[in-house]
């Protein structure tokens, strides 16, 4: 097939629409549903983060996007007790591709809702069972098992778009698209991220641990198909805060660092014993946490917590929050292009970051450097740009 008409562009005004090859068969199978423009660039730009990934790191890999930018990405790692308690995993045995994209969409299950799921590996019936209990549009795999499949067909009422795509398939050589009627032309941006961009560690400190090493090369793959500016945290092989498509970069690092503070207080023992009403949809419950960390007091009002809680929930406290968001440690930072400032490193330490990945370049390189050895932090720098848009 070379080409595949869609129902409409971005918005529903825009048509007519469709996906093809200037040349050859389209790479792709779309093996149940009818995915949209947006869909296939979320599959598109996923698909290619997860082969990076397994690629770096010979593991396999999962991403959960949304609107062209990760809401999370992990390495296929085994799920501890209280992430299986934050993510709503099931219990027993799970394969190790369904726990990458258990805690990708972990990351930040409010921004996957809806997503798109990416797997770099077969989609198997454990991924396939988790994804029809959650909010997604699509996945994108290699291939799927026949009971993959067979699940998969059941949600959306048979509408849920899965798409195998071809895995040794590779773009050619230069890229184009048309911006208001112009063409614009570049090199496909085939730059292999892998340890050896990690050996000019700037800092005093120059232990870099193998775990680091991988949080590293996660967060470096998953900036490269992140829309710019884009600041990415990591800890134990999954993303747990992405700050996307901000103009700076102290924002960039703030919003990721805002969002990796949330990951973790979802761990806090108070968060953990919410009393949920017995059969409270996911979505509810998760938005009921996100409340809850916010701000607490809301549901001691008017007796607002009786449409998801049997009681009124403990109150967390800016001192609760602040004292567990203090035992945070060992996270890895990693951004798209240099830190003009300090700043971010000091942002970057209220979040527990020890490890730093970044191009490097900045006329102040040596006030950032001078900012991490204050904390003791490991800080390589990769002389590499990884914008995307």
């Amino acid at each position: 097939m070379k080409e595949l008409e869609l129902k409409y562009g971005c918005n529903p005004n825009q048509k007519p629409a469709r996906i093809l090859m200037e040349s050859g068969e389209l790479p792709l199978e779309v093996l149940n549903g009818k995915p949209g423009y947006i869909n296939f660039m979320d599959a598109l730009n996923s698909w290619q983060l997860v082969k990076a990934l397994k690629a770096a790191t010979g593991l396999p890999s999962a991403a959960s996007f949304k609107h062209v930018s990760p809401a999370g990405a992990a390495l296929g790692l085994p799920l501890s007790d209280t992430e299986r308690q934050m993510y709503l995993a099931p219990d027993g045995d799970l394969s190790p591709i369904s726990c990458a994209y258990i805690r990708a969409r972990g990351a930040d299950r409010l921004c996957s809702f809806g997503d798109w799921a990416a797997l770099s590996d077969t989609c198997d019936g454990d991924t396939a069972r988790f994804l029809a209990l959650e909010v997604s549009d699509g996945v994108i795999a290699p291939d799927y098992t026949p009971e993959a499949l067979e699940i998969l067909k059941t949600k959306r009422k048979g509408g849920y778009n899965v798409v195998k795509i071809d895995s040794n398939y590779a773009p050619a050589p230069v890229e184009r698209r048309h911006i208001f009627g112009i063409t614009f032309e570049q090199g496909y941006n085939d730059l292999s991220i892998d340890e050896t961009m990690l050996e000019n560690l700037v800092t005093e400190n120059k232990t870099l641990p193998q775990q680091a090493k991988h949080d590293m090369l996660l967060a470096l793959i998953t900036l490269k198909y992140t829309q710019s500016n884009s600041v990415c945290y990591v800890k134990d092989g999954m993303t747990i805060g992405v700050g996307a498509g901000q103009q700076s970069r102290i924002h960039c690092t703030r919003l990721a660092g805002n969002k990796a503070d949330i990951w973790w207080l979802r761990q806090h023992p108070y968060v953990l014993e919410l009393p949920f009403v017995s059969g409270i949809r996911r979505p509810d419950r998760d938005n009921a946490i996100d409340q809850y960390i916010a701000d607490s007091s809301f549901f001691a009002h008017d007796d607002a917590w009786k449409d998801v809680f049997t009681d009124c929930p403990k109150p967390l406290t800016a001192d609760d929050k602040a004292a567990w968001i203090a035992k945070l440690e060992g996270v890895t930072l990693g951004s798209d292009a240099f830190f003009p400032f300090g700043d971010n490193v000091e942002r970057a330490y209220q979040s527990g970051v020890s490890y730093i990945a970044q191009p490097g370049g900045s006329i102040r390189d040596d006030q950032v450097i001078a900012t991490a050895d204050k904390y003791g932090m490991v800080m390589a720098f990769t002389g590499m740009r990884l914008f995307h848009h």
